[in-house]
């Protein structure tokens, strides 16, 4: 559950060898009990392949409408995965005293066997409602095999800010990641009102699996950490019910989960853009499958070259000068970072704006051996043992051996010999208009 954006030309990330840690169960090897926030091994098989899921039924066909509903009072902050400048947002939901409007049950709800595993391609989000005419002629769009309506808003987790899905655990476990898909206490866990969060949030930012966190949307609610785990779509943080999500503030069905074939996503994207409501927007997602990952593009996508020697000159003197700033899950600076954080902030203070997490920045240029490293390249690594072949740590290379970082909680930003071992994922010259086109969702 990572922020991420991905195109047609995406880096693909592997669930063959993936984990899912879950209170008080084991899919796999465990990582994890409750209570203990650091899952310590990986190891799981994932489930057969499964039929093709077929288009989602919608409402009976209309035309969307051709602007947005009123204006909502929430503030906006940018769409899942692009840049802090894009047009498109999702709310941000702010904190009210208004009470909760989650009812209360004391039947467990019941949640829906897997059905067949779907890929996550697309994703339609508004600051508002979407109407069943909108999922509608966004299900009809040639190329589209499957809808879904899910919520999408950035909330606060434990005071961080985290951007957090709300979904019907018996269709969206479809869209998951292999072995989160096949668990049933997973979703049975969100079902009945916890929170399932990215193992990258749920360590780095210290959260206790099967302890209870703050979750303030309209009103803060102690929702259990029910797993940490990969659940397929980049740009998520965690996931909710869509009744949690609906009494967190979270504007009902604003967004769309649209499953279609690879090559096709580009162009889709395009004609379901033209169908939607003012304010609404569409993203490629990145998706998980079966295909090791690796850093970079291949150098005919990356146009533009590399950037200059000024450019280059003062984003090492940026991160350089971050030296023994603190480690924070989320930052990105002036005076905090995570891994990205820091390649996002340094880069920008050259002018060169980059997307905002791992997986995306190794998209931004052309792979690099080893052999050819220059000061400037980004070294990437696999850190996550829920989802061994993610992308999920970034390094700056500085030259004969060297490397910058910001590592992991505890720890500040640091100078250390560049790590070439078995989690390394290879390296990328960043191209500054590549780099452009994906922190915009473009590519």
């Amino acid at each position: 559950m990572h922020r991420t954006t991905d195109l047609a030309r995406r880096l693909l990330v592997p669930v063959g060898v993936s984990v899912l840690v879950v209170t008080g169960t084991t899919v796999g090897v465990v990582l994890a009990t409750a209570g203990g926030p650091h899952p310590v091994a990986s190891s799981a098989r994932p489930p057969s392949s499964a039929r093709p899921a077929p288009a989602a039924t919608a409402p009976a066909a209309g035309a969307p409408a051709a602007s947005a509903p009123a204006a909502s009072a929430l503030a906006v902050v940018p769409l899942l995965g692009a840049a802090a400048d894009a047009d498109r947002a999702v709310p941000a939901v702010s904190p009210t005293p208004a009470a909760s409007t989650r009812p209360a049950s004391s039947a467990s709800p019941h949640v829906a066997p897997l059905h067949g595993l779907r890929q996550a391609d697309l994703l339609v989000v508004a600051p508002f409602s979407l109407s069943g005419h909108v999922l509608a002629a966004v299900s009809r769009q040639p190329g589209v095999t499957s809808a879904d309506p899910i919520e999408a808003a950035k909330v606060t987790i434990n005071g961080a800010q985290a951007a957090v899905l709300g979904v019907d655990p018996s269709t969206f476990r479809d869209y998951a990641a292999g072995p989160t898909a096949a668990s049933d206490p997973l979703w049975q866990g969100v079902a009945d009102g916890g929170v399932a969060v990215s193992y990258t949030m749920g360590t780095l930012d210290r959260l206790a699996l099967g302890g209870p966190v703050t979750v303030t949307g309209r009103q803060a609610e102690r929702l259990p950490v029910i797993a940490f785990g990969t659940v397929g779509i980049g740009g998520v943080d965690a996931v909710v019910s869509d009744s949690v999500a609906r009494s967190l503030g979270m504007p009902a069905s604003n967004a769309i989960v649209i499953s279609a074939p690879p090559a096709s996503v580009t162009a889709l994207a395009t004609q379901i853009q033209a169908i939607l409501p003012r304010g609404a927007g569409v993203e490629p997602l990145v998706t998980l499958t079966t295909a090791p990952s690796q850093a970079g593009v291949p150098a005919s996508e990356a146009s533009g070259g590399g950037p200059t020697a000024a450019q280059l000159t003062t984003a090492l003197r940026a991160a350089e000068s971050r030296q023994g700033l603190p480690y924070v899950w989320g930052a990105a600076g002036p005076s905090s970072f995570d891994c990205s954080g820091l390649v996002q902030w340094s880069f920008a203070q050259a002018g060169v704006v980059m997307p905002r997490v791992a997986a995306d920045q190794a998209r931004t240029g052309p792979a690099v051996p080893v052999s050819e490293l220059e000061p400037g390249d980004l070294l990437f690594y696999y850190t996550d043992p829920t989802a061994p072949g993610y992308i999920s740590h970034v390094a700056i290379y500085l030259g004969n051996g060297w490397m910058i970082q910001s590592p992991q909680p505890g720890l500040d930003v640091q100078v250390v010999p560049a790590n070439f071992g078995s989690q390394f994922a290879g390296a990328v010259r960043v191209s500054p208009r590549l780099a452009a086109a994906v922190a915009a969702g473009l590519a």
